[in-house]
């Protein structure tokens, strides 16, 4: 339930596999304004230097990567990932905005290996991403390493947690969502240590100079439906799979109500959807000097 997208995993079940390849894609469809506002900031940020390599870490199904290769009509983009079906996607998304041409995917897992070929990076965008590594410093170290003097960084990590949910469903005690949140962020504690800490420091430790920090609402007022119902819906299939023995049974009760197609309070049949949250973007750069 938190903003932990799973980009890096290594998952061989092919259903799972394709439900986090949409929950991915829905999710950019869900924050359009975020989007939107967060990359015409980078956007301009990085004009000055006319960019013509711009690196895509944890690329997901390539919102961003496009978006960037729209933007910048000259740069080639890298959309970097470890999922090759998400980057199968970003391909496709490639052709049909017509900058094929400039959008490369390239399979990495960067906990085991740096990519050899990848140098002199004018902009690197990291978003929901640093946090699933092992190491995030060394991984820092070597974009600082591959960005071109004067190259830009932004790293766009969690803030306030994304909430969808009314408070009162209708159904259950009041305050799931809530308690979905807690319950999920004491696991992800336990399994991803970085996500959620202060990302200008680490930047900062790599030898970057940071340009500034930023705190980007994630509201939509009204939510995009369908989008939004189809991504709260596959947030509580996984709250419900992944959090079984830290909710009680009323919850999970409440939890198999709304996933229930054949249910009066089935989600995605709802429109009283609340898109509420936030992510902290650092932007940095590597001196010229």
């Amino acid at each position: 339930m938190a903003q932990h997208d799973g980009s890096h995993h290594h998952s061989h079940d092919h259903q799972s596999d394709a439900r986090l390849l949409e929950y991915r894609e829905v999710e950019s469809e869900t924050l359009p304004t975020y989007w939107s506002d967060v990359l015409d900031w980078v956007g301009r940020a990085a004009e000055d230097n006319s960019p013509q390599r711009i690196l895509d870490v944890g690329a997901g199904t390539g919102y961003a990567s496009i978006a960037l290769a729209k933007r910048f009509p000259r740069a080639e983009v890298i959309s970097l990932d470890v999922d090759a079906a998400a980057l199968a996607l970003v391909r496709t998304k490639a052709g049909k905005a017509l900058v094929a041409d400039r959008v490369v995917t390239l399979e990495a897992d960067l906990d085991e290996v740096w990519p050899p070929d990848l140098a002199r990076i004018d902009l690197t965008w990291a978003s929901m991403s640093l946090h699933h590594l092992a190491d995030p410093h060394r991984v820092l170290g070597a974009l600082h390493a591959t960005t071109a003097p004067g190259g830009l960084l932004a790293v766009a990590e969690a803030g306030d947690d994304l909430r969808l949910l009314p408070d009162d469903l209708g159904v259950g005690r009041p305050g799931l969502e809530s308690r979905c949140l807690a319950a999920h962020a004491a696991e992800l504690a336990r399994t991803l240590p970085t996500l959620g800490t202060d990302w200008a420091p680490r930047v900062r430790e790599a030898g970057f100079e940071v340009l500034d920090e930023r705190t980007f609402p994630l509201d939509e007022d009204p939510p995009v439906l369908p989008a939004t119902a189809r991504y709260a819906e596959l947030r509580l299939e996984r709250a419900r799979s992944g959090l079984a023995e830290q909710l009680d049974q009323e919850d999970l009760d409440t939890l198999d109500t709304l996933l229930d197609p054949g249910s009066p309070l089935y989600l995605g049949r709802r429109t009283d959807f609340t898109v509420h949250g936030s992510r902290i973007v650092t932007l940095a750069t590597r001196s010229s000097s």
